[in-house]
């Protein structure tokens, strides 16, 4: 029987569309260049960060985000803040919560992220990111912390997130239940992969979940 529930963060509960726009004016490149870019990227099973080194060869991103800051120290730059948050982000933690479950979140993301999803008083119990974990998606090492952090057993665990391989696959090995969230570039095109029916389930929506984890057989 499902206990917890364990999401991702970036095309899961936050909207990067206003970050890429971000970037693609930081690079000098109209947004739909980026997007198509990124789009290929995820097709091609690539970084992201390979869609910039195409725009700007030799690109360090370290570098860049130290120039940006100087720059334009009072913008949000590559960050996220509540506009971020997709509608549903609210009311489907909210269901969750009333069905009892623990909901905890958890993906590759910097120090000032986790920080940022605090002060949004998301109702979950816990917030973890790769920097406090010292481990990344997709290793083993990163979803086996998250299951002791979550409090339960692997089976009990549903962890949700946006793509077949940083989420879905490696949770799956590590003996949780899994969604695919089909939404965000890498969202839609692994929803059409033969991987996906090794997902419990792929949802459009966070509001779909309290069903999933009803059906899920115990």
């Amino acid at each position: 029987m499902i206990q917890a529930v364990v999401i991702d963060v970036g095309e899961t509960l936050i909207d990067e569309s206003r970050i890429w726009g971000r970037w693609a004016d930081r690079l000098g490149v109209p947004p739909l260049t980026l997007m198509g870019l990124l789009g290929g990227m995820a097709a091609l099973d690539r970084s992201h960060r390979d869609a910039l080194e195409l725009i700007r060869p030799g690109f360090d991103l370290a570098r860049e985000l130290e120039r940006w800051a100087l720059d334009d120290p009072d913008s949000l730059r590559e960050r996220f803040d509540e506009d971020d948050l997709y509608p549903d982000v609210r009311p489907g933690l909210d269901a969750l919560v009333a069905n009892g479950l623990s909901i905890h979140v958890a993906g590759n993301q910097p120090p000032a992220a986790r920080e940022t999803l605090l002060r949004m008083n998301l109702p979950v119990s816990s917030i973890f990111n790769s920097h406090e974990l010292g481990a990344e998606k997709p290793s083993p090492e990163f979803f086996n912390a998250v299951i002791d952090l979550a409090g339960g057993l692997a089976p009990a665990i549903l962890y949700v997130g946006d793509r077949l391989d940083n989420d879905v696959l490696p949770a799956r090995r590590a003996g949780m239940r899994t969604v695919l969230m089909r939404r965000g570039p890498w969202g839609y095109l692994h929803a059409e992969r033969p991987e996906a029916g090794l997902a419990d389930a792929v949802c459009n929506s966070l509001l779909e979940l309290p069903l999933v984890v009803e059906q899920i057989p115990h």
